[in-house]
Order: C-alpha cells, then structure tokens, then sequence
C-alpha cells in the first residue's frame, strides 16, 4: 500500500494538509486523476482536475497532466484540498445505476464489461458531476480497486472494461499497448464507403480550442501514427439519401481516431456533432437519427489464465430503429 506524510507539524486542527505519498507496484500503472479521486474523498471530480491543470499536484517535484501514469517509486504531492460548504457533492440517481446494472454483459472475480448507454460519460469531471466509474461504484462498494481499463466517448455506445484487481489492470494495460486486444465498432457514414478503402493511416493531432473543446485532425508533420482498418457490412438508400454500415477495427488508439479517419476518408460518422457537417445530420433525423451512430459492438482478448474471450455488445435499439427505417439495398 502506498504511504503519506503531511509536511506540517500536528496542530490539533483539522484543516486539510499537503500529502507526500510514495506510490508502490499495487498502484502502479492507474491514472492520477483516478488515483485522486480514490484518495481525495468528497472532492468534486471537477476540483481534481483544477488542480492538476494548475500545476499544484506533482509528480518527483514535476507537473503532470491527468492521464499522466503513476509508476512504482514515485513521490506524489497532494495540495491541501477543503470541500467548500457550498459545494454539494452529487451522486449518480437511481435511475443511472439500475441502467448501468443492467447494461453489464460479462462478469468474473477480477473483470466487468458493459455495454455502455449513450450519452453518459465514463468519468465525472469538466462539468460532469459523474460518469460510468463513480456510478459503478455505488453499484459494486466492495470492489474497492475498481477501475476503468480505457475510455469510450461519452456519446459512443458499446463495449466497455472496468477490472476489480490491479493485476487485472496491468495486464490489460500491457494487452492494449502489445495490440493484443481487438475491439470492433459499427458506424454510419455519410455515402457510399468503397468496398476498396480497407485502411485509413493518417497521423493525428490532438489540440485544446480557447474554448476548452478538444478537436482532433490530421496532421503529417506533427501527429501520431494512427491506422484504422474497414470493412463495409451494409449499404442503405432512401429517400434520395445513402449511407453505409462499416466495421471499424482501430489499429492504434488516439483519441477520436475512428470519427477523423471517416472524416479523412470523406465519409463522415452521422449524428456526430463535431466533425459532421451540420446539413447532412439534419438530413438523417428524418431516420430517427438524435445521436453520434458510433457503437462498440466487440471485443477479442484473452484472460489472464489464455482463457479467449469474445464479448459482443448488441447494437442498442435506438441505432437498430435508424437502419430499419433507412432499409438496406445491396452489400
């Protein structure tokens, strides 16, 4: 376990303190912002991350950012943190952990999968008072090392891995960087995709607007190497209007990689608000189209014992209505 110190002298007062701790192998590899708010109990998520943008945590005397991971060794600055009277810390409604109850899809001693709802986000923080992990929390209380393996945009739908051990987290860590993970997601785009296009490699820059907003492009010079690889599965026209259903396996795994690379290749992601042109959403709502049809439908990995595990996460009903209603013409 790790181990913390104040750097004040006891004074009988209970006012928050600066915290060293020295982390050790059992937290090795978690996110700082995870980690934080694990410790910082009753701390807005929103406060976590203000700190750690301002530079006031510290890593071996050095700023980090959010998703910086914590390594065995390190020495970790904690500021004093008070929870204002006016702050009132809100928890995940009834209604949000009966959903994500229901939405688990696989379960053992150490892993949990869910198909994720669209629209909730998988973390609290940056105006979201909550997400998937704290409201999974509540719902699982004596899995106290429970943790998000990796990240779904808060409209993306589909399969999603939360470990209860941190074994099972560095090991899944280390299968996500070795590529021994397949995830597979299903897409509507704008158009006719050619059954030809089975790779998009195109580097990705990741850039923070005045705004906050964060956008993605494509950058030759500057990006990171990100490949997605494609396959059409259905073609739909009607009403004058065409769209296809694609598979979409990423081979790297930048932030929004799957919504550029369709950008890139001309053929955008309906109901994706940030990188689909606003005419051609409006188009598609006569669909039934309210929201980003980006779904991730599989997962391929093996346990820690070489157990193969293959997770499919059904297309939520909202999507299925869309196709249903667009019709399909041929493959």
């Amino acid at each position: 376990m790790e181990r913390q110190q104040n750097d004040s002298r006891e004074t009988g007062e209970t006012r928050p303190v600066v915290q060293m701790i020295n982390i050790d192998q059992e937290y090795a590899g978690q996110r700082v912002d995870n980690y934080l708010t694990r410790i910082l109990k009753g701390v807005p998520k929103t406060r976590v991350y203000r700190i750690i943008r301002k530079g006031e945590v510290r890593v071996n005397k050095k700023r980090v950012t959010a998703d910086y991971r914590l390594q065995d060794g390190d020495l970790l600055r904690v500021p004093p943190v008070r929870i204002s009277e006016k702050e009132k810390i809100v928890n995940p409604g009834a209604a949000l952990i009966a959903k994500l109850e229901s939405s688990i899809i696989y379960e053992d001693k150490t892993l949990i999968i869910i198909n994720k709802p669209s629209g909730i986000a998988v973390h609290g923080g940056s105006g979201i008072n909550y997400g998937v992990i704290e409201a999974m929390r509540k719902i699982r209380p004596d899995e106290h090392h429970l943790e998000l393996v990796h990240r779904l945009d808060r409209d993306t739908s589909g399969c999603l891995m939360l470990t209860k051990k941190r074994s099972m987290l560095r090991y899944l860590h280390a299968q996500l960087q070795e590529k021994h993970i397949s995830k597979i997601y299903n897409a509507l785009v704008v158009g006719r995709w050619p059954s030809r296009k089975v790779l998009v490699n195109a580097p990705l820059l990741k850039n923070t607007l005045r705004s906050g907003e964060r956008v993605v492009t494509v950058d030759i010079d500057e990006g990171k190497r990100s490949k997605t690889s494609f396959q059409v599965l259905e073609r739909y026209s009607h009403k004058g209007e065409s769209a296809t259903l694609i598979e979409a396996s990423p081979i790297t795994g930048r932030t929004h990689q799957i919504r550029v690379h369709c950008l890139h290749a001309g053929y955008s992601i309906l109901g994706d608000e940030k990188y689909t042109k606003d005419e051609e959403n409006k188009r598609f709502r006569q669909f039934g189209l309210k929201r980003l049809f980006l779904h991730a439908a599989q997962l391929r990995l093996k346990l820690q014992d070489g157990t193969p595990l293959v997770i499919d996460a059904p297309l939520p009903a909202d999507l299925q209505q869309v196709l249903e209603t667009l019709g399909s013409s041929e493959v």
